[in-house]
């Protein structure tokens, strides 16, 4: 029997005795049954000391000091700063821990040993297996997984010693983790790029392929849009067909054509223009481009020889069979009642002659002489 069977028996035998003495001054118990209940007090703790023996058998009382282990002499050593390789090449985990060992008992024979340098080796080995699979992007997780690979005694490969490491950190350099961080900043606005081209590749596809395919489309899109609003829908076809032929870069079909020349102030059944009837872009007619050379030469709205030179290529004109720009020519820049034009025709009365605007008036103020050019004088 044990120190701490024996002792738990002496304290159960005294703690028994104790409640039978007080049972047996509760039911006043004869004198006979005090000295019966003693002599069980002493043969109960005999009896079970007794058996305890015989279940041993015939082992020695020391037996239980000899199955405890030797105290082991474990010693340890600090690593710090080491570079061990991830799965990314020239991105280095920087790996700081405790070794802890133990010897092994070896033969006689054996070499002299540095066993913390085998040490350090096996736990290093064993880290090394665990860095050069994974991604340098982790090394906070990955330092708790070496954490729990390392927490172990484990044979170096010589088999002279057991080795764990504690107290593990794993880190990256600094200038790595900068370069790092660059590049997932990179990735995901690469990555949000790529989403915003898809949605607008998305979007034009949409419109060009389905909204836009056709006219008829648009219009059952912009229905479907402005449901509760069909005269809207309607008023905005002629919007709508120009939409889809500059989408599809065609030209307006024929029969839709009065749609799109119909005023935007003006309600539907207001009467539609046809395309010779809509406003045409403005022109610069000729009487505008000889006003932009008069006034590139200098000559100002009261200057006579704006009237002289309008006059003289107004006849030059009519007879290039353009009546009408002769015409606008003299309106403009040699007013009939001040300048009258000069016809060809010599056999009419030399006191009368009929100007452009057909009046009849007194040209002897400004008949020409000789065979020369007009001169015309106000």
């Amino acid at each position: 029997m044990t120190t701490g069977c024996r002792t738990t028996t002496a304290f159960l035998t005294v703690l028994c005795g104790l409640l039978l003495t007080i049972v047996g001054l509760s039911q006043h118990w004869p004198v006979w049954a005090w000295a019966t209940l003693a002599v069980l007090l002493l043969l109960g703790p005999a009896a079970a000391f007794k058996v305890a023996s015989l279940r041993r058998g015939s082992l020695p009382v020391d037996f239980e000091e000899q199955l405890t282990a030797a105290p082991v002499d474990r010693r340890e050593h600090h690593v710090s700063r080491v570079a061990l390789p991830s799965h990314w090449a020239d991105y280095d985990f920087v790996f700081s821990a405790t070794v802890r060992w133990y010897l092994v008992e070896v033969p006689g024979n054996h070499p002299v040993l540095n066993p913390a340098g085998l040490a350090v080796d096996a736990v290093l080995d064993r880290a090394r297996a665990v860095t050069e699979q994974r991604e340098p992007s982790r090394a906070s997780l990955v330092q708790h997984e070496l954490s729990g690979a390392l927490s172990t005694m484990r044979p170096d490969p010589t088999g002279h010693l057991h080795a764990m490491a504690e107290d593990v950190t794993l880190t990256l350099a600094q200038h790595d983790q900068e370069r790092l961080d660059k590049l997932a900043e990179v990735r995901k606005d690469k990555a949000v790029w790529e989403h915003q081209r898809k949605y607008e590749q998305s979007r034009r596809q949409y419109l060009g392929e389905d909204v836009l395919k056709d006219t008829g489309s648009a219009v059952v899109w912009w229905l479907a849009k402005n449901d509760e609003h069909v005269e809207r829908t309607v008023a905005d076809l002629g919007l709508l067909a120009q939409l889809t032929s500059a989408a599809n870069d065609t030209d307006v079909p024929e029969r839709l054509r009065e749609l799109v020349w119909q005023q935007p102030d003006e309600p539907a059944d207001a009467g539609l223009l046809t395309e010779s009837e809509a406003p045409a872009e403005p022109r610069h007619t000729a009487a505008d481009h000889l006003a932009g050379f008069f006034d590139a030469m200098g000559f100002t709205g009261a200057d006579d020889r704006r009237t002289m030179l309008a006059a003289m290529i107004s006849e030059l004109v009519k007879g290039q069979d353009r009546p009408e720009t002769a015409e606008d020519l003299l309106r403009r820049f040699a007013p009939p009642a001040a300048y009258p034009s000069y016809g060809s025709d010599r056999g009419e009365d030399d006191g009368q002659r009929t100007d452009h605007s057909g009046g009849v008036g007194s040209n002897d103020a400004a008949r020409p002489h000789g065979d020369g050019l007009l001169d015309a004088r106000p």
